[in-house]
């Protein structure tokens, strides 16, 4: 009996390892989005509540991030550091899966080139109330031509 609770025990504590090793915990990447398969909705609604998503980047190997996510002007924006390895996997943009709640939706994500600056105003202006210590490290906006991926996320 103690032969196969000590099994049982560690059957247990592999397959804790590999939920912990494959799904994002904070900033650490996972591969799995998990969520209920969801058709967009026509509009987005109250994702001003919303702070975090999680985002899955396809590749040989994907990767799912747990990002912020702003809206403007009724689209929903990702922005990222320029140095992260989703924003590098994602180049100029591709097909992604999002994850809100319980819903995954199969979204595009455009890297968006010009006209960036007020989005990224609207995303330090959403996060600064709860995130101070992270967002006045942000560059201003002046500063951060090049320093940002900022994608916006289609139906």
């Amino acid at each position: 009996m103690g032969k196969f609770l000590k099994i049982g025990a560690l059957v247990l504590f592999l397959f804790a390892c590999l939920i912990i090793a494959l799904a994002p915990i904070g900033p650490m990447p996972g591969f799995f989005i998990g969520g209920t398969e969801t058709k967009a909705p026509a509009k987005w609604g109250a994702t001003a509540e919303v702070d975090e998503i999680r985002l899955m980047v396809p590749g040989s190997i994907p990767r799912v991030v747990i990002i912020w996510v702003v809206e403007y002007s009724g689209d929903l924006f990702v922005v990222g550091s320029s140095e992260s390895g989703w924003v590098k996997m994602l180049g100029e943009g591709g097909k992604v899966k999002m994850r809100v709640a319980g819903n995954t939706y199969n979204l595009n994500a455009d890297r968006v080139t010009s006209g960036w600056e007020p989005i990224v105003t609207a995303y330090a202006n959403k996060y600064r109330p709860n995130y101070p210590e992270i967002v006045n490290n942000f560059p201003t906006v002046e500063e951060a031509e090049g320093s940002f991926g900022v994608f916006k996320l289609t139906r």
